[in-house]
């Protein structure tokens, strides 16, 4: 059976605390599983969820402050110890290949052609790599060049049994017209797929990182099924989130509803705010966001909505 869900492997910004590692999440997606923003400690976090190198077919980096790449160097290098079998792409900003360099080989290690780069510039790209699967960078506003990306599936057609029924489209036929489009029956009739379904709409996953408000991050998260994005502050704090290009729950719960967005996961969380505090978060991006609102917290497994009936 396919998974689609996110496992958050932390959720803290700039501070590691006791009960939020730094920046770290994992999205399994059928067959695929990609990891965004590894931050230090994301191969304990990992290995603590259940995860392995193996499971990582791609690897995504926002921007390069430590906080969302300085576990990068590790993972890497258990990709390359593991002898992971497959290709692992990682897209990064282009404007910061130094640091990439840098990160691949910060240590000495028995190195893998496994890893493939991936620099993302300019106003964005469509991702190459997945044949299902359409993955698209757009850059954010952050005081260096980041940008987010958006996980799509194709549009489909959901099946109606009683349609198929009704036109005589049973056994082998059923697959033929969803490939083909149409199918000629038994009795010579010609069927059209849009005779026995109708469209369903792919899901749609956006990761929205350090930034303020821009339109690359409300084009990202356009109708997206899951919104992971950071709300580093509280309403209190909105003069430091303007200063330092970060956003706060309240300008997140604005972004998603702005979006159309259907579940707004909320993270990257200041190291000011005590657990007491935690329930704030949710109020304060409800108050623009009348959604599920989901405030992250280290290894919670989180499913993508069912897709639209």
């Amino acid at each position: 059976m396919s998974v689609r869900e996110l496992v958050v492997l932390g959720t803290s910004s700039a501070v590691p605390t006791r009960r939020r590692n730094h920046n770290g999440y994992f999205l399994r997606w059928d067959g695929h599983g990609i990891l965004f923003d590894p931050g230090e400690g994301t191969q304990r976090q990992m290995r603590t969820a259940g995860l392995a190198a193996t499971d990582i077919t791609r690897i995504c980096l926002t921007h390069f402050h430590g906080d969302h790449s300085l576990g990068l160097p590790g993972t890497l290098q258990r990709i390359a110890r593991d002898q992971v079998p497959h290709t692992v792409r990682v897209c990064y900003p282009a404007q910061g290949e130094e640091y990439w360099r840098r990160l691949r080989h910060a240590t000495p290690f028995r190195d893998t052609d496994a890893v493939l780069p991936q620099p993302v510039g300019g106003l964005g790209a469509c991702l190459l790599g997945e044949e299902d699967l359409t993955l698209t960078a757009l850059p954010l506003r952050h005081s260096v060049p980041a940008y987010g990306y958006r996980l799509a599936e194709p549009d489909g057609w959901r099946m109606l049994p009683e349609r198929l029924a009704a036109h005589g489209v049973r056994g082998p036929l059923v697959g033929r017209l969803q490939r083909e489009g149409a199918v000629t029956t038994g009795d010579g009739r010609r069927v059209e797929l849009a005779q026995c379904a109708r469209p369903r709409r792919g899901q749609v996953f956006a990761f929205v990182m350090d930034t303020a408000e821009c339109e690359g991050a409300l084009e990202l998260a356009r109708g997206a099924d899951m919104l992971v994005i950071e709300s580093t502050y509280l309403d209190t704090e909105e003069g430091l989130a303007a200063s330092y290009g970060h956003l706060t729950a309240r300008q997140a719960g604005r972004i998603a509803a702005r979006a159309g967005v259907r579940t707004l996961v909320l993270t990257h969380i200041s190291e000011r705010y005590e657990q007491s505090e935690d329930p704030l978060f949710a109020a304060q991006a409800g108050q623009e966001f009348d959604g599920r609102i989901v405030l992250a917290q280290d290894l919670d497994r989180i499913p993508l909505p069912a897709r639209d009936s």
